[in-house]
């Protein structure tokens, strides 16, 4: 049995979460998706609970029994263990107090353990006074998911760098493969299918630059601000050792934030990652339309390139293959651009001094970059790597193409080499 100020409940004898928690898993069933899918900001809440116990610990507001038995428990979930205690939907009310309390709870209740206790004996360690100590919600939340997004964009730039690989190691393969190049999808003037994935690679690396930049905003932490960013509650010189506490455990160089009561209410970084990300999935959609266009075919497309075969493309027409990798990161691009306008409305809708919307914004952002990581993988793996190019198709639009005639302009000048284009298109001859 375990009681908070609405009443008594009872809990799972197996649960390490406790009545906090249970609440807040009633009262958001709503993405389906639990703190326990994102193993990075589980983490994160870890790496914050252990780092606040250790300031505690050395500023002698915590002793120095349950600071040991706090950052043992912390250490167990940073080595996957307990993740599954993480319940609480990842869409909730409340700016992220469910979320905190869940892992005050698993914390406190297997500290209790580790000390010789028993599952919500709290006079011996207790969630609030103990593992939330010198803390509020409203610092250690939006500290967490800074901690998860940053965990979570350098895997996302880990498949991207893939991406760009392999793009690269394709630009490299077709330097030699003369082809058209198109604007507005008419045809414009001769290149190399290999200078076409180049600056497909490029447009990778740009938007690796931007995420990376935009990580690098996200080390400004609030940790030490406590409620609205006064620091009410924790003791003096807790802020600074806090962070540099946390700083030491999760090996990422946070900062603390220059004005607290400001970071406490501010969503400009999430929003800025967040459209970094949009940048990437709306230069890698443009990849992805190419591709398929590219691909087209195979008798009455383009069909200068060939994709890898994936699966059979029709339940009714034989033979039939479909570009399906691509198409499925089109669609996981679409979804990143419908994440940005969520995250840019949650940052928006900051009230004072606080912003209630951090939940889905923070959704939005880990589940974001979690399923482009994804996307690059498989768009590098199953789709890239395998691409071959129909030289002989590519040359002859190149002999049969009228844009040659653009060549000619510095010899013959416009109005001859219009004559000539016309005529070839008159006679069907080449230019």
């Amino acid at each position: 049995m375990e009681h908070d100020l609405l009443g008594e409940r009872e809990i799972p004898n197996h649960a390490y979460y406790g009545v906090q928690a249970l609440r807040g898993l009633e009262n958001f069933p709503i993405s389906g998706t639990p703190l326990k899918n994102f193993a990075h900001f589980v983490n994160s809440l870890a790496y914050v609970k252990k780092a606040a116990a250790l300031a505690n610990g050395e500023l002698g507001v915590l002793a120095k029994e349950k600071m040991k038995a706090i950052c043992a428990a912390c250490d167990e979930i940073l080595s996957g263990k307990l993740h599954d205690q993480f319940v609480v939907d990842m869409i909730q009310g409340g700016a992220g107090t469910s979320t905190n309390m869940n892992a005050n709870e698993v914390i406190a209740n297997r500290a209790l353990e580790i000390l010789g206790h028993q599952k919500g004996e709290y006079k011996h360690l207790h969630p609030n006074d103990d593992v939330n100590c010198s803390q509020s919600t409203n610092d250690a939340y939006p500290t967490a998911a800074k901690l998860g997004v940053i965990l979570s964009a350098k895997d996302t730039l880990g498949a991207m760098g893939e991406l760009k690989a392999a793009l690269e190691a394709k630009a490299v393969e077709f330097a030699d493969v003369l082809k058209m190049g198109r604007t507005e999808n008419q045809d414009a003037v001769p290149m190399t299918l290999g200078q076409e994935f180049s600056a497909y690679a490029v447009m990778i690396g740009s938007s690796m630059k931007s995420i990376e930049h935009a990580a690098k905003e996200l080390q400004d932490i609030n940790m030490g601000a406590t409620a609205i960013g006064t620091g009410l509650n924790s003791p003096p010189g807790y802020a600074e050792l806090v962070t540099k506490k946390l700083a030491k455990v999760s090996g990422i160089p946070v900062r603390k934030a220059e004005n607290l009561v400001e970071a406490t209410q501010e969503g400009g970084s999430f929003a800025q990652m967040s459209g970094n990300m949009k940048r990437a999935a709306v230069q890698i959609s443009k990849i992805c339309n190419d591709l398929r266009w590219m691909s087209s075919g195979p008798r009455c497309g383009l069909y200068e390139i060939t994709l890898p075969a994936m699966q059979p493309g029709s339940s009714i027409m034989p033979g039939k293959v479909n570009p399906v990798i691509p198409e499925m990161v089109n669609q996981v691009c679409y979804q990143i651009i419908g994440y940005d306008m969520t995250i840019s409305m949650a940052a928006e809708a900051s009230e004072l001094e606080l912003n209630m919307a951090e939940p889905i914004l923070i959704f939005d952002l880990l589940h974001g970059l979690m399923i482009l990581k994804n996307a690059c993988i498989v768009l590098a793996s199953r789709c890239i790597r395998g691409i071959q190019a129909n030289r002989d198709r590519c040359r002859q639009y190149v002999e049969n193409s009228i844009g040659l005639v653009t060549a000619l302009n510095p010899v013959l000048g416009y109005e001859k080499s219009v004559a000539v284009a016309k005529e070839a298109l008159q006679t069907g001859r080449s230019v």
